[in-house]
């Protein structure tokens, strides 16, 4: 692709110097330019890829892409938009992939993981090659690759999209982040279909208020399209929950056609009769294509919302209502997702990636169905994260546990010690005594120290990382696994 074509992707970029020139790929790590790449200078948090062009150039770039002209003998294309001008020509270069394979999206602070994880397998069994993106990983045509965050960077992104497309990927489901959505990673992707499963406290540390972390959920469903089309094949589908008051706001917010679940009120897709117990999840769901009851191998409330999301866009792609059914209900779970830790004791550990207040509120409601004996809590908030949801979750994990072990998450570059007086202030505020908590740094200690007090009948929930294999401390990646180290705590207590 030439440089002058990359240039016409945006009307208002200028381009400087000779836009015949071939462009061979696209980086935005002056370390990984080859000889024939065009260098796109990123701002990034701390660093300025500006800087870098230089470099770029040594290193053979052909072309930049910079917000002020620089004083370099290059093809120079300027726009007003780093990050944006990326997300557009990626798109452009790689030859619109999501335009050739049915993009399902999936927003909101809980329950993106578990709903693109059940929509994969449905679409799969459908003999549909399948390709997901999201927070644990990313896979496609048999192959896993690990992820550092839940929605890649545009350049990524369309990059893994056209690999996708190239191998025959019919179906790609993907999480997609309110950091994203602001960012404008996802501009360039063609959505078929955005689902919204809740919105609640969550990164106000970069979104600041609930209101403008809703609003920018919001671009997700006012980027589906302002056309609705006659065609099947060319509609778009906003997927809301009924049950949750966002769900309002964003659809005004599309011109797509809004399809609703939800338990509560009216929904297109609506479940009922619901069972919980610590093997599983019942309910009747009705839905725009008929009824049926569905056993989930899975445990919540909060995973029939997931599985009520997946049933509607699947049936959204045509799939009977028959066949969801023997999908959802042959999936065992989702690796951290109310995960099980089973080494044959006579109590319950339960590994779960809960790190909001919401998240943590709702597995613990679980937990309290069907627990017959204690509920111990252990859990910690992440550092140089939202503050405020600290207390709050202090608050929430005494409300409904009978002894609470507070700990470090992935403290990151704070204080682990002052992270756990945060949330210490919630438990103080509500009047919790001492003797209802405990406060132990060391993470893996308190999860010894938690299984150590467990008896018959009790439950351990360890909450907040879930599936992760590492933890964050003073800017240091140690490996560490909640699900490791309880297996190892539980194998070597004494009976």
């Amino acid at each position: 692709m030439k440089v002058n074509e990359l240039s016409a992707c945006l009307a208002t970029s200028r381009l400087y110097g000779d836009g015949e020139v071939e462009i061979t790929d696209l980086q935005t790590d002056s370390r990984r330019v080859s000889p024939g790449d065009l260098f796109i200078c990123l701002p990034g948090h701390t660093v300025d890829g500006h800087k870098f062009a230089p470099q770029a150039v040594a290193s053979g770039a052909s072309a930049i892409v910079c917000e002020h002209k620089l004083e370099l003998d290059i093809p120079q294309i300027v726009v007003d938009d780093c990050r944006f001008a990326m997300s557009v020509m990626s798109n452009a270069f790689f030859g619109s992939p999501s335009s050739r394979m049915r993009m399902i999206g999936v927003t909101g602070t809980n329950g993106k993981t578990t709903t693109t994880y059940l929509i994969e397998r449905i679409m799969q069994d459908q003999n549909m090659k399948t390709g997901l993106i999201g927070t644990i990983q990313m896979r496609y045509d048999g192959q896993s690759y690990p992820m550092s965050g839940t929605t890649p960077e545009s350049l990524d992104l369309q990059r893994s999209l056209h690999d996708m497309a190239s191998k025959g990927v019919e179906c790609c489901v993907m999480e997609v982040s309110s950091h994203a959505l602001q960012q404008g990673r996802v501009k360039g992707a063609d959505f078929r279909t955005a689902i919204f499963t809740n919105l609640t406290q969550d990164h106000l540390d970069y979104h600041h208020t609930m209101e403008e972390y809703r609003a920018v959920k919001g671009l997700f469903f006012s980027r589906l399209g302002n056309v609705i089309s006659p065609w099947k094949e060319e509609r778009k589908y906003a997927v809301l929950n009924a049950d949750d008051e966002a769900s309002h706001y964003f659809a005004a917010q599309t011109a797509a056609e809004v399809i609703t679940y939800g338990i509560d009120n009216n929904a297109n897709v609506r479940a009922s009769q619901i069972s919980i117990t610590s093997k599983g999840t019942f309910f009747h769901v009705e839905t725009f294509k008929g009824e049926t009851d569905i056993s989930l191998r899975m445990v919540g409330k909060f995973n029939v919302y997931n599985a009520l999301a997946a049933i509607t866009a699947a049936l959204l792609e045509d799939v009977s209502l028959s066949d969801i059914k023997t999908s959802l209900e042959a999936i065992d779970g989702v690796a951290g997702r109310v995960e099980s830790v089973d080494e044959g004791q006579e109590y319950a550990v339960i590994v779960d990636y809960a790190h909001t207040p919401d998240g943590l509120e709702n597995v613990l409601r679980t937990v309290c169905e069907f627990a017959t004996g204690k509920v111990l809590t252990v859990f910690g908030c992440g550092g140089d994260r939202d503050r405020t949801k600290r207390p709050l979750m202090g608050k929430i994990a005494a409300k409904y546990s009978d002894m609470v072990f507070v700990t470090s998450d992935n403290p990151r570059t704070e204080d682990p010690g002052l992270i756990l007086k945060d949330i210490e202030a919630g438990l103080v505020e509500d009047g919790v005594t001492s003797d209802r908590y405990h406060m132990i740094v060391d993470r893996r200690e308190a999860i010894g120290k938690a299984i150590e007090m467990a008896s018959s009948g009790d439950v351990v929930l360890i909450a907040g990382k879930g599936h992760e294999t590492y933890q964050l401390i003073g800017g240091v990646v140690h490996d560490f696994d909640d699900r490791i180290v309880a297996k190892e705590v539980i194998r070597g207590r004494s009976y």
